[in-house]
C-alpha cells in the first residue's frame, strides 16, 4: 500500500457506512488534526444536502481531519483549498486527453460530468474560531455510478486502468499539504488563483439550481462565486450550480 505523507495518520477499512462518521467521534474527543479515514467502500455515504453518496469499490472515499484555526467565516476558503488539492492529486491519473475542471463549490467534473464531489464538516469554539474541519472526499476512479439528474464520469475508460484508492489517497494529502503551506505563506489570495485556473473559463454561462443565471466571472476576494448577469455582478456565498455550458 502507498503510504501516507509525513504527519497524516491513514486509517484504512474494507467497509464503512461513512468515512467521516469516525472522524466526528475523534474530532469531538481531541483527536489531533492529521488523522484520515480510506475506506475500499461506503454503505452510507452521504454527498450535498444530504443526498446518498453511491459508493461501490474500486472509488476513493477518504476523510481528512485538519485543525487550523482561524475565523471560522473561512471555512469556505479551507473548501476551496480541498478542490484544488483533489484536482492536483486526481490530474496524473487522468485518461489521455481528459480535461479536469473544479465546479464551485465542491464538485471536480470530468470533461463535463461529475466525476469527485467534496463534503466539509466544521466545528468552532465559543469565540467564533475554527476548532476543526473535515473533508469528506469522494472520486469516481473505476465506476460511475448514476446520480438523478446529471451525467456522471471515472477515470476508467476506453482502456484506461483506475488508480488505486490507496494511491490516490496518498496524492490528496500530499496535496492538502502541499496548498496548506502556500496558503500560509502567500495567503488565500493564491488559492483563489489556483482553483480559478483550474476552474470554469471566464464568460461561461452557469446557471444555478435556484433559478439564477448568468455567466461565471471569477470568484470575490472571499471565494464566493461572482455571477453576472442584467448588467451586474452579484456574488454567491451559498448555492449550487445546476447546469454548465460544454
Amino acid at each position: 500500500m502507498t503510504p501516507p505523507p509525513a504527519g497524516w495518520r491513514l486509517r484504512v477499512h474494507e467497509s464503512l457506512g461513512s468515512t467521516t462518521d469516525p472522524l466526528l467521534r475523534l474530532a469531538a474527543a481531541g483527536e489531533p488534526e492529521g488523522m484520515a479515514v480510506l475506506a475500499l467502500r461506503q454503505t452510507a455515504g452521504r454527498g450535498r444536502d444530504g443526498r446518498v453518496w453511491d459508493s461501490p469499490a474500486g472509488n476513493l472515499y477518504l476523510s481528512a481531519l485538519l485543525r487550523p484555526g482561524g475565523p471560522a467565516r473561512d471555512i469556505g476558503q479551507w473548501a476551496l483549498l480541498s478542490a484544488v488539492a483533489l484536482h492536483d492529486a486526481l490530474t496524473p491519473f487522468l485518461p489521455p486527453g481528459a480535461r479536469l475542471t473544479a465546479k464551485w463549490p465542491n464538485d471536480l467534473l470530468l470533461d463535463g460530468a461529475k466525476v469527485a464531489g467534496i463534503l466539509t464538516d466544521s466545528a468552532a469554539d465559543p469565540t467564533g474560531q475554527v476548532e476543526w474541519i473535515i473533508f469528506g472526499m469522494g472520486a469516481n476512479l473505476a465506476t460511475a455510478p448514476s446520480v438523478p439528474g446529471r451525467e456522471t464520469a471515472c477515470l476508467a475508460r476506453d482502456g484506461h486502468a483506475a488508480p488505486a484508492p490507496q494511491a490516490v489517497a496518498a496524492a490528496l494529502l500530499r496535496a492538502i499539504d502541499h496548498w496548506r503551506g502556500v496558503l500560509a505563506a502567500q495567503g488565500f489570495g493564491a488559492i483563489r488563483q489556483a482553483w480559478m485556473a483550474r476552474g470554469p473559463s471566464m464568460g461561461q454561462p452557469l446557471a444555478m439550481r435556484d433559478g439564477r443565471a448568468g455567466t461565471y466571472a471569477g470568484l470575490a476576494d472571499d471565494g464566493s462565486l461572482l455571477l453576472a448577469g442584467e448588467g451586474r455582478i452579484v456574488a454567491l456565498s451559498s448555492g449550487e450550480i445546476g447546469g454548465e455550458a460544454r
